[in-house]
């Protein structure tokens, strides 16, 4: 019998992920970063979604986030896809910020957002699963520790763009996902959750 949820595989990228996030937090907490993709793969296992799926989900930051001195991006691409496979890569790439164009120039923060709204069009079903999750457990995660805190500006300042612009970028995500035409399950739970996130932010003005 196949437990949907847990594998060798799974296990192994935990592993994987454990060593290129050490010593990395989450967002102005102490929480090590490895709790956000180990959840990422919670919510897609309570979806029942496949190894690969899942596998992508806690390797989803990775790429954009543990690039350094020890290893290029063009190691970890390829220890990825030796590891996890071609499709696990190519789902990794699909949900990852770029830094250039396809032209090599560098984005600005702003550009890389649009750049991650715009490539979601041709995004597979599994990266926007993918991205769902992800986008779910970052906007839950916010609506907890707002709800949490008697000072909600602690919470809003741990993002550059602040309280506007996170909202703004959740909601832009939603909308984006929605417009594709992905109507997935997670979406109903995705849509709740920003629309917390938003009440939480209008309640704080």
């Amino acid at each position: 019998m196949t437990v949907i949820g847990y594998s060798d595989r799974i296990n192994h990228a935990l592993a994987f992920a454990a060593k290129h996030h050490d010593q990395q937090v989450r967002k102005g907490t102490r929480l090590p970063y490895l709790t956000h993709p180990a959840n990422v793969a919670l919510i897609l296992t309570r979806y029942g979604r496949d190894d690969d799926t899942v596998i992508a989900g806690i390797l989803h930051d990775v790429i954009e986030d543990t690039v350094r001195e020890a290893y290029s991006r063009e190691m970890l691409e390829q220890r990825i896809s030796e590891k996890f496979g071609a499709e696990v890569l190519a789902t990794v790439h699909q949900v990852t910020h770029r830094r250039v164009d396809d032209d090599g120039v560098e984005l600005s923060p702003g550009e890389r957002k649009q750049d991650y709204l715009d490539r979601l069009a041709q995004a597979s079903e599994v990266a926007r699963w993918v991205c769902a999750a992800d986008k779910l457990h970052n906007a839950a995660s916010i609506v907890a520790d707002l709800r949490r805190t008697v000072d909600a500006d602690s919470v809003w300042g741990r993002f550059k763009v602040g309280k506007e612009g996170t909202l703004q970028w959740y909601r832009n995500v939603h909308d984006r996902l929605q417009g594709l035409g992905f109507d997935a399950p997670i979406m109903a739970e995705l849509t709740a959750v920003v629309a917390q996130l938003e009440e939480l932010g209008r309640s704080g003005e």
